[in-house]
């Protein structure tokens, strides 16, 4: 079968290797689509923060093969695959800090989401990570699950209130995801900021939010005052891994606002703090690192139950074989927001 690796700054592959064995309580998933996220592009530019040269971790598929011990699933079955569980029974898991936990950090899918065919081990199978889809969820739809859920751990991790003003730097497929969520938890005014004109355009065409073009806007915390009253906003998102976005967050929000610091940083990224500011404001800086099962869920949820449509978020579509094109397409931004990886 055929599956993409990193192989060296800016050089991804596609290669033959082997299909994985199925033993046990292990599942093989024959993959249908899987979105390219932001932290597969910084694998492939040298960015990412974390080593790795695995590609794709956002995918969904049909089952086509099951271990002996599996139950609850059967061939055909339509799903979607978490590629990181967590014990449920150490420290970290006990105090509900569940991506900090050693064995989520560890597990993983072989040999990774871009490829034909995806091995859930027994680790993922017998923890939830893996998960029938509904009906009503087609694979490019199942594909968005594990970005929306972990824009929905972000959020939570924030005392956002009903009425409260928003701000989101980043309009790219996170950023809108979040501005939508914050939308939906009852926030007042949500606006997103960035450089780049079609993102702005497509989230205000499409998801009605207020936009705020940073290349055309000769100061940002003056725009965000003129509509808080002077105060800031109660909570800025930071859905870019730009460093100078979070050090802009600190004049952007309120004093005793949240800060979400939700974009992946750049490898070794390193800002100057006005640490005075941070105390004297009050402000909460509140990182935020990827999802567990119960986010999972509550996303399959929200998308079945259409109380979010991101369809349109999806702009591109490419075979596995094209994924170089794939990448570069998600990488200029020119016209595309979410690339998905499909195979038949």
């Amino acid at each position: 079968m055929k599956a993409a690796f990193v192989k060296g700054r800016n050089r991804v592959c596609i290669e033959d290797v082997d299909v994985p064995k199925v033993r046990g309580n292990d599942v093989l998933v024959r993959m249908r689509s899987c979105g390219l996220c932001g932290s597969d592009l910084e694998k492939v530019y040298g960015n990412y923060m974390m080593y790795s040269k695995r590609l794709g971790h956002e995918p969904a598929g049909t089952v086509i093969e099951l271990g002996t011990s599996v139950q609850g699933f059967k061939k055909r079955d339509r799903v979607f695959i978490h590629h990181h569980v967590s014990c449920n029974a150490c420290h970290y898991c006990w105090h509900g800090d569940f991506t900090m936990c050693e064995l989520y950090q560890k597990s993983n899918i072989e040999p990774c989401g871009f490829s034909e065919q995806i091995l859930v081990p027994e680790t993922n199978t017998t923890r939830g990570g893996l998960v029938r889809l509904p009906d009503n969820l087609s694979f490019d739809q199942a594909s968005l699950i594990e970005p929306l859920a972990c824009c929905i751990r972000g959020i939570s991790k924030c005392s956002l209130q009903k009425g409260d003003d928003v701000v989101v730097l980043g309009a790219g497929p996170v950023g809108v995801m979040l501005a939508n969520l914050a939308k939906l938890n009852g926030a007042g005014r949500v606006a997103v900021a960035d450089n780049n004109r079609f993102r702005l355009n497509f989230a205000e065409k499409h998801f009605d939010l207020d936009i705020l073009n940073v290349s055309a806007e000769s100061n940002l915390v003056k725009a965000v005052g003129d509509t808080t009253h002077q105060r800031g906003a109660d909570l800025t998102i930071v859905a870019t891994g730009n460093a100078k976005a979070l050090f802009q967050s600190l004049d952007l929000t309120r004093k005793g606002g949240d800060i979400l610091m939700f974009g992946i940083p750049t490898k070794a990224g390193i800002i100057p703090c006005d640490m005075g500011k941070l105390y004297s404001k009050e402000l909460s800086v509140i990182p935020s690192y990827a999802a567990s099962e119960i986010e999972i869920n509550q996303a399959i949820r929200i998308l079945s139950l259409r109380r979010i449509n991101l369809n349109s978020l999806i702009t591109h579509r490419f075979g596995l074989e094209c994924i170089g094109e794939a990448i570069e397409c998600a990488h200029n931004a020119k016209d595309a927001m979410k690339v998905v990886i499909s195979s038949p």
